[in-house]
């Protein structure tokens, strides 16, 4: 046990309160310091001491973890760690952790919605009725879920929570993960495909992996070129995994049928960027995540993660 009380930062939140990261910390003995940190200047000016960092949206690059003194072990609040450098903090040996099991049935959800009015054209529907025109033809192709392929890139918990539920809507399944270890058990009725199946087959591509320098514009123009033209796009994990100026001009043309976004390269989203006008694109404001009950889970999980190494305890999500 340490003989003095671990400095736990939070480097920024968007929270209500922090009343569960408070109780969890100090109730272990620690010290919670809160910070609203907008830059690499701001995080390395108030926090070099600090011994652990709880972090949201504050940019912990290479510069800032090289100027960390102390610090044991970084938790991201949330599944994506992409504003965290993870080969500086391996180069420290500062120990990396996320939450990837707090909204799981949040984002499962949010992405069959997103599907499910894509596949009705609710939304295209509802805009046509409120500008005084009753039309009861939508525009064609209109496939029931049971003659459509939904395919998950990836097979992670989301993924598979996902593929649970459109199950539900009959749809066929399908995921594709080149990383899918031997020991994992797919169900019989989802077909385990290529990338190049998946693109020729799939009716709903849904995107379930962590973004990287690999999966960076995995969706990109020349990729949407080989989906078929009926084909929707849904994105609820990262914005960086879509290039969405292609994404725009392929929907513009009539390349693939429609997107549901709920996460996008550069958050928020300019005022002035072609998705806000774009008709074939549901957009959601990174929301996917949201429930009263998940993001409670969210702070006191991460609290009790960033607070393990420092007394004594293994973590139990480590990244790095």
């Amino acid at each position: 046990m340490p003989t003095s009380k671990p400095r736990i930062v939070i480097t920024d939140y968007t929270f209500a309160d922090l009343e569960r990261e408070r109780q969890v910390i100090e109730g272990a003995g620690g010290q919670l310091t809160v910070l609203q940190c907008r830059t690499e200047e701001d995080v390395i000016r108030q926090a070099s001491d600090a011994d652990g960092l709880l972090v949201q949206w504050a940019p912990i690059t290479r510069s800032v973890i090289d100027r960390l003194r102390n610090c044991k072990v970084i938790v991201r609040y949330g599944i994506g760690i992409d504003n965290v450098d993870l080969a500086a903090a391996r180069d420290r040996g500062i120990t990396v952790c996320n939450v990837p099991d707090y909204c799981i049935n949040e984002v499962a959800d949010h992405t069959m919605a997103l599907t499910l009015a894509l596949v009705r054209q609710v939304t295209a529907t509802d805009r046509t009725l409120r500008t005084g025109q009753w039309n009861s033809q939508l525009d064609r192709p209109i496939l029931a879920p049971d003659q459509m392929t939904f395919a998950a890139v990836g097979f992670g918990r989301t993924a598979q929570a996902v593929l649970n539920r459109a199950r539900a809507f009959r749809f066929k399944l399908a995921t594709f993960d080149p990383y899918l270890p031997p020991s994992v058990q797919v169900a019989e009725d989802i077909a385990v495909l290529t990338w190049d199946e998946l693109l020729s087959q799939a009716d709903v591509i849904s995107l379930h992996v962590p973004l990287s320098g690999k999966t960076h514009h995995l969706i990109d123009g020349a990729v949407l070129a080989r989906m078929k033209p009926q084909a929707l796009l849904i994105n609820t994990a990262r914005g960086g995994l879509v290039d969405t100026v292609a994404l725009v001009d392929a929907l513009d043309k009539g390349v693939i049928a429609g997107a549901g976004l709920d996460v996008f390269e550069m958050e928020p989203i300019g005022a002035d960027h072609p998705l806000l006008s774009c008709q074939k694109v549901i957009i959601t404001p990174h929301v996917a995540w949201y429930s009263e009950q998940s993001m409670m889970m969210l702070q006191r999980m991460a609290a009790e993660e960033v607070i393990r190494p420092l007394i004594g305890q293994v973590v139990r999500n480590k990244v790095v």
